[in-house]
């Protein structure tokens, strides 16, 4: 089971657990649940990991993982203010969000989208912490090359009439641009005040990652050019895109007084239908 599990969403999730324990308050992530899910047994187990690195390349790397997740969240907080309450993980990995909901969440449905044997591995380890699967979540076992993320949604109770936010961290570099280009299309599909916010490789990406993530069987398949990236989102149909700047992405560290540091060159955006869009193009 374990050679069939996302080897980076391991790593990524291995990071947020080690937030806790080697590095200092003020938490990018307030998340108490990481280091329960993984436990002493299975951060051992991966003390391998490149995840464990503490040199300027980890601690970025490190930075970089919890600061695209607390903009996330962030943008999901804003989401459900205006009234969304639909709430999709993409590629969900090992993500904890939906196991130390915060109140205003309260009302929404949490859908978690990953292949199903690293969902399932997730299951397990949830099982075996005592952390309890809330009753709004809905797990979709899908892999995004070959079913249609409409197909896996709607099985699983995803409305398709109402609004939704879209979490896609860490994943597109590893998909073929027709797997990409058919998720956006879904999403740009949506009622108004749909939004997806995700993450990307430019084309100058990290040759250190690239290389890293290669050897763990995990190559990166797809990058962007930011200025493309957003001429095609407008072209899909989205008519507010953000990117986070530098100083956005180094606010979300606050004042450290440790060595986390955030990685430079990951991009980070967020878009949004509108209904002032016009959506037959």
């Amino acid at each position: 089971m374990m050679r069939e599990i996302s080897r980076t969403a391991l790593s990524v999730g291995l990071m947020r657990a080690l937030h806790r324990s080697v590095d200092v308050e003020p938490w990018v992530v307030d998340d108490p649940v990481s280091p329960r899910l993984f436990g002493d047994e299975l951060r051992a187990e991966l003390a391998d990991d490149p995840a464990w690195r503490q040199d300027a390349y980890g601690n970025a790397m490190r930075g970089y993982v919890l600061v695209r997740s607390a903009f996330a969240e962030d943008r999901l907080r804003a989401a459900v203010a205006r009234g969304v309450r639909q709430a999709v993980v993409l590629g969900a990995g090992f993500d904890t969000f939906a196991y130390r909901q915060p109140p205003w969440m309260s009302g929404a449905v949490v859908y978690e989208v990953d292949a199903a044997p690293t969902q399932t591995e997730k299951r397990r380890l949830l099982a075996r912490a005592g952390i309890p699967e809330p009753a709004n979540v809905r797990y979709v076992p899908i892999d995004f090359e070959t079913t249609a993320l409409g197909t896996g949604l709607a099985a699983a109770g995803f409305d398709l009439a109402a609004p939704a936010f879209f979490s896609w961290l860490g994943v597109l570099p590893y998909l073929t641009r027709d797997a990409i280009d058919a998720v956006f299309a879904f999403v740009a599909a949506l009622p108004p005040q749909s939004e997806i916010a995700f993450t990307f490789a430019p084309h100058d990406r990290s040759e250190v990652l690239a290389r890293r993530v290669a050897e763990m069987g995990e190559p990166f398949r797809t990058t962007f050019d930011p200025a493309e990236l957003r001429a095609y989102l407008r072209q899909a149909g989205f008519a507010r895109i953000d990117f986070l700047t530098p100083e956005e992405a180094r606010a979300y560290l606050g004042e450290r007084r440790d060595e986390l540091r955030i990685a430079p060159r990951l991009q980070i955006a967020s878009a949004v239908l509108e209904a002032s869009v016009n959506r037959g193009g």
